[in-house]
């Protein structure tokens, strides 16, 4: 892994390379553009192969590629495929420290992770549909370049609050971008999303700009353990940055629903006044809901990310080491959040967010 981290790119390019000329027919798994795409299997194999004694780690993260890849058609029989190209790239690009014994590790490694996956894959195809198709019913545009994008499915789709899915548009084939739920499961069956346009996003461009009612979308399964412990009686802390609002908006509709009375404190982010697209509903819930309180954070210009100002104006309230937290936004935001809330005493264990790794290029 030392050898190889240094030189990631011409690996990850090997590698694709060997899959393509050695398996012309996977090349249709794909997108057009490799782009977005490109780094994120090889990135993937080379994370499960370092948790490879972790044997908890590595089956829960796994199971989750697993299932999330069967809506790429990811088959039992394209594993073999994929090892034979990982094995070729690495040997190639770590001679010193390749050689039968490691080829030997790689090997039984992979040999594990693509059971794992093709495990997981088979036993959710027994539950659920590897994806599901999604009229759009409503589009709703707040700003310039967000929109509030509501959808009905053409069959039951179960999550929970706090939860996120995989969107694909029929502009942008096998391009699939994570958005969060935003609200909590509706009697009507009605999934939203809110969406930021962002520079050279494809599928973020096409579903602000281009979706319409009527159109079709597709929708991978649901994903993601940032959802609310009803078994307690703690409070809950959310912060919200931008777009990340809408899972923390689920969030604050699923305690209401459960009618169990807890604390909740929402900090709401934004980098300036009118970039709060949503706070006029979330004052309105304010309103309904005494147990609830509401901040907006605006950045007013200062220089630096989006949410620069939210870890520190937490900081200005509490205590809160009684809570849960719940942060949604941009990675850089999520990473300062998770830091601050650490150090004034919040334990990991309660501490709760999107995957970083999938909303990277989704939330700038």
């Amino acid at each position: 892994m030392a050898e190889i981290e240094p030189i990631a790119d011409k690996v990850t390019s090997h590698f694709y390379a060997l899959l393509f000329l050695r398996h012309p027919d996977l090349r249709a798994l794909f997108p057009a553009a490799m782009d977005a795409q490109r780094d994120r299997l090889f990135k993937a194999l080379l994370t499960a192969a370092t948790h490879a004694e972790d044997t908890a780690t590595l089956t829960t993260y796994l199971s989750h590629l697993g299932r999330g890849h069967r809506k790429y058609g990811t088959l039992p029989e394209h594993y073999p495929a994929v090892g034979e190209c990982l094995i070729g790239a690495l040997s190639r690009y770590a001679p010193q420290s390749w050689g039968p014994r490691t080829e030997a590790a790689w090997v039984g490694a992979y040999t594990t992770i693509s059971q794992i996956m093709i495990d997981a894959a088979a036993e959710d195809e027994l539950r659920a549909p590897a994806w599901w198709q999604a009229e759009v019913v409503a589009h709703e545009m707040r700003t310039p370049d967000i929109a509030v994008v509501t959808v009905r499915p053409d069959q039951p789709y179960p999550f929970l609050a706090g939860q996120y899915a995989a969107l694909e548009t029929p502009w942008w084939p096998r391009v699939w971008r994570y958005y969060s739920f935003a609200s909590a499961p509706r009697t009507d069956g009605l999934l939203s999303f809110h969406v930021k346009a962002v520079p050279a996003g494809w599928v973020s461009n096409a579903l602000v700009h281009r979706a319409r009612p009527g159109d079709v979308i597709r929708l991978g399964a649901p994903a993601g353990s940032m959802t609310v412990d009803h078994n307690t009686d703690n409070g809950l802390l959310c912060l919200g940055g931008g777009t990340g609002i809408a899972p923390i908006k689920a969030l604050v509709e699923d305690v209401a629903q459960h009618g169990h009375r807890r604390s909740v404190h929402v900090f709401y982010g934004a980098r300036r006044d009118h970039d709060l697209y949503d706070i006029e509903a979330m004052l309105r819930m304010q309103q309904s809901h005494p147990w609830l309180s509401v901040r907006p954070v605006v950045d007013d210009g200062r220089v630096g990310a989006l949410g620069d100002r939210l870890p520190e104006a937490v900081c200005e309230y509490g205590p809160w080491h009684t809570y849960d937290a719940y942060l949604s936004g941009p990675p850089g935001m999520i990473r300062r959040g998770v830091d601050t809330l650490v150090g004034i005493g919040i334990p990991t264990h309660r501490i709760r967010h999107d995957s970083i790794e999938e909303l990277v290029g989704t939330r700038n």
